[in-house]
């Protein structure tokens, strides 16, 4: 019998450096759930098709069951649990989220987050139709679409407030 072979690996995730061996055909989402016990991230359809399991990868979101965690050298990702601040406080867009009931079953939630907020970094989240497109690749199965962007639209909207009142200091 064969020993089967792995990789050693070292990422950083969530503010954190892991170093682990890894087989080749280990995907980042199962990386994320079953060696690091990261258990917010969601296996969907692990096609690809729900974002489900989207998280950070070096502030882009990306969805995590098509991609090989061996392709992570180095690496820096954010998960929904990585999203919080040291001392509990919610990101603001989780915040907008209980605020705006936008989490409904709460199944894809932690990937709707992580979009939204690559989507809010990205200053995409310019109108109700950029949201929407954007957010496209993130199934609710649940339809709680117009909640997730109306929490999408309150952060902006703060975020342009923020600006303009530093703008003006």
């Amino acid at each position: 019998m064969t020993e089967l072979s792995t990789l050693p690996l070292s990422l950083t995730v969530n503010g954190r450096i892991e170093t682990v061996q890894v087989e080749p055909w280990v995907t980042l989402l199962d990386l994320l759930r079953e060696r690091l016990g990261l258990m917010g991230t969601k296996k969907g359809c692990d096609h690809g098709q729900c974002g489900a399991c989207t998280v950070l990868v070096n502030g882009r979101r990306m969805n995590s069951c098509l991609r090989l965690g061996a392709m992570h050298e180095g690496d820096e990702i954010v998960t929904i649990e990585g999203l919080a601040g040291p001392d509990g406080t919610l990101h603001p867009l989780q915040q907008a989220f209980i605020d705006h009931d936008a989490f409904q079953c709460g199944y894809c939630t932690p990937g709707q987050i992580c979009s939204g907020v690559a989507l809010l970094n990205e200053g995409k989240a310019t109108s109700r139709e950029a949201i929407r497109e954007y957010m496209s690749g993130n199934l609710c199965r649940c339809g709680a679409y117009t909640n997730i962007a109306d929490a999408i639209e309150a952060v902006a909207a703060e975020q342009a407030r923020t600006a303009m009142r530093e703008a003006a200091e």
